[in-house]
């Protein structure tokens, strides 16, 4: 996933420890042809660092291939190429993506997915820098440095039998682990900065959405960061981004914070012993704002946060339930004693 935009550099964003390594090992690198294998889970950003460091090198055309996005039945056609009347619906000539990358950097994102088969012809080109087009008795040139990225443990597929250990060993000259974003948390601020710069114009983060932002772990690392800046931009029409529009994956996150403080200070209300007792979802409602007022000693702001819900949906919600200043002070008072 780019976090630069299609037509400019790639650009690596973050001054975390593990960011900064990695950029100085992208100008090494660039300055070599040996083979790179990237891991990291899906949404790191190894596609960045691929481009980036074939930038650094500026040689010949980067050509990335995502063997997971690629059909068994075409896989070998888009890779090689195929010769006219190779196969039924074989018009014409087709030059393959390894071909297309000679003089330059071939990128092989998610070679874990990669069949077998598929698995030995790649290792021959590798050893041969040239290619056979299906269907074709010409070998043709494709000399290129070959980038490989996956989010599988490689060495145990190996294990398994799942991947050729030749090729591993093959593409396993340079390896770099890309962290996940929650073991990179202060990159976030700089992240959604450059994210909203890009679609969001003039628009702002409010800062309790910030703090929900860098609470969250991010399964989806930075390409989820980047969707949840779109999404919040596409449904907010003001300056200022808040927390009503979150995806629901961080409102579900929210909501657990929000369940786990909240037990923090008891039950909504005192029932008989030995009995549990029973409210509308209103009431419900109703007593757990009061609870988070009486947490928050009564400072709406920090309550509306703990509850997972905008300001002014609070003040409705204290005006629909009729709950004044009095009932907010007595409650105080009786969490205070």
């Amino acid at each position: 996933m780019w976090e630069g935009a299609a037509d400019s550099p790639p650009v690596l964003v973050g001054e975390s420890p593990r960011i900064c390594e990695i950029r100085r090992m992208i100008q090494k690198l660039g300055r070599s042809r040996s083979p790179v294998l990237l891991l990291g889970e899906t949404g790191t950003g190894k596609e960045v660092v691929a481009r980036a460091i074939h930038e650094a090198g500026g040689r010949g055309r980067f050509v990335p291939v995502d063997c997971s996005a690629l059909t068994p039945a075409l896989m070998e056609s888009e890779l090689f190429g195929h010769a006219k009347g190779a196969f039924t619906g074989a018009a014409t000539n087709k030059i393959g993506l390894l071909e297309l990358a000679h003089g330059g950097t071939a990128f092989l994102d998610e070679i874990g997915e990669l069949p077998l088969e598929l698995q030995a012809k790649l290792l021959r080109v590798l050893q041969d820098r040239r290619v056979r087009p299906v269907g074709s008795l010409e070998w043709r040139q494709a000399d290129f440095r070959i980038i490989a990225a996956t989010n599988r443990d490689l060495q145990a597929e190996v294990e398994r039998g799942r991947f050729r250990r030749d090729l591993f060993y093959r593409l396993n000259v340079v390896t770099l682990r890309l962290p996940p974003l929650r073991d990179r948390k202060q990159d976030i601020p700089a992240l959604v900065e450059h994210f909203l710069s890009r679609h969001g114009g003039e628009r702002r983060i409010a800062p309790e959405l910030m703090q929900v932002m860098l609470s969250y772990d991010w399964p989806g690392n930075v390409r989820e960061l980047e969707n949840c800046i779109e999404r919040l931009v596409a449904l907010n029409s003001g300056p200022v981004l808040h927390l009503e529009d979150l995806p629901t994956g961080l409102q579900n996150h929210l909501r657990g914070g929000a369940a786990s403080a909240l037990s923090a200070f008891g039950p909504a209300g005192p029932s008989a012993e030995g009995e549990q007792a029973m409210f509308s979802l209103e009431e419900m409602e109703k007593r757990t704002i009061l609870n988070a007022l009486a947490y928050t000693q009564g400072d709406q702001l920090k309550a509306a946060r703990l509850l997972g819900i905008g300001r002014t949906t609070l003040y409705r919600k204290l005006r629909q339930y009729g709950i004044g200043r009095g009932e907010l002070l007595a409650r105080a008072a009786g969490q205070q004693q």
